[in-house]
């Protein structure tokens, strides 16, 4: 059975790609810091024969060579990341810290394990944030890089330095650039999830500017399953946008899950749509191409966004106690607001 290795794993995007990892009957090493944002009820139900968690910051080099000596994986998928924008503009410092140190250490580390593990693979997950406004047409792999926020240029930051080693130390890494994700598992901190906990709870929805700003949304589940697929077939030192092609203006995902709330529940009276100060530097747009891929790797997005956010509205309304396990304050504090 061929081990992998997940860094953030207890996250969003890390437990949903560990469950379909374990389903497709690897041995799955989930290392992650336990920061605000993971969540050990995304990793609840996992076999123990087939999955195994350890505490581990990746700026923690002799931790992580000793897990890579250990288990010695066929592919390490990198999601260890800060990744919420609002709190980069509080606080730049921990992006800095986890999404560009954390992935140099991790680089060396990695480096000096393939010297003797040659049949290995390292897959390094980005954002589309990276490119920046995207006002017209769609960014391609060989677009440039904009970032607008201390996150963006930090995860744009990570993705130089795994590129360089693959230039300068020819190590065996991918660089995947991922539009916006929905579905099971997310921090509230995020739009749908947030919005789905205040419909829940009887709380206004917020919604930065006029709610005018386009993001292309993915299911999680159809980006994991693209995951797995550039790991397998995926070309080395190559770089692949991850997208749906499905652009939505924030104002409308909000009216489409009040609509999903409106059918599942009895909506309460404060429920209502409540206009705030917009983020600084907010990004008009952001608009992948992602024909590399299709065309390459023969994969696209299959989830119908419409479908996944009912299903993702049910899971969240069917698993209440995820939110009880987080900090309420992290939940409901508005962050990113410049004084």
């Amino acid at each position: 059975m061929q081990k992998i290795i997940v860094t953030g794993g207890l996250g969003f995007i890390g437990s949903n790609l560990i469950e379909l990892l374990l389903k497709n009957n690897y041995y799955v090493i989930n290392v992650d810091k336990v920061s605000y944002s993971s969540n050990f009820y995304n990793v609840k139900e996992f076999s123990k024969k087939k999955y195994k968690f350890i505490k581990c910051n990746i700026n923690n080099r002799t931790k992580v060579r000793k897990i890579l000596n250990k288990y010695r994986p066929s592919a390490v998928f990198n999601l260890a990341a800060e990744t919420h924008v609002d709190r980069s503009i509080d606080d730049p410092n921990d992006f800095i810290s986890s999404n560009i140190l954390g992935v140099y250490n991790l680089l060396e580390e990695f480096k000096n394990f393939f010297k003797k593990n040659k049949k290995t693979k390292f897959i390094h997950v980005s954002t589309d944030e990276v490119y920046g406004d995207v006002l017209t047409g769609r960014s391609n792999e060989n677009y440039p890089y904009k970032p607008s926020s201390p996150y963006a240029a930090s995860k744009a930051s990570s993705d130089h330095l795994v590129y360089s080693y693959i230039r300068t130390f020819n190590i065996p890494a991918i660089i995947t650039n991922c539009s916006n994700n929905y579905g099971p598992k997310q921090h509230p901190e995020k739009l749908i999830p947030k919005l789905i906990y205040n419909i829940l709870n009887n709380k206004k929805l917020p919604i930065y500017g006029k709610g005018k700003n386009s993001r292309e949304w993915i299911y999680v589940i159809d980006h994991c399953e693209a995951l797995i697929k550039i790991f397998k077939h995926g070309k080395n030192g190559e770089f692949y946008n991850i997208g749906s092609n499905k652009n939505l203006k924030n104002i409308d995902v909000c009216k489409a899950l009040l609509k999903i709330g409106k059918k599942k529940i009895n909506i309460g009276p404060n429920v209502k749509i409540n206009f705030v100060k917009d983020r600084p530097g907010h990004d008009i747009r952001y608009a992948l191409d992602s024909s590399k891929i299709k065309k390459k790797l023969k994969w696209k997005a299959n989830t119908n966004f419409q479908k996944g956010l009912e299903k993702t509205f049910v899971w969240y309304f069917n698993n209440k106690k995820y939110y009880k396990l987080l900090s309420k304050k992290d939940i409901i504090k508005r962050l990113g607001v410049r004084k």
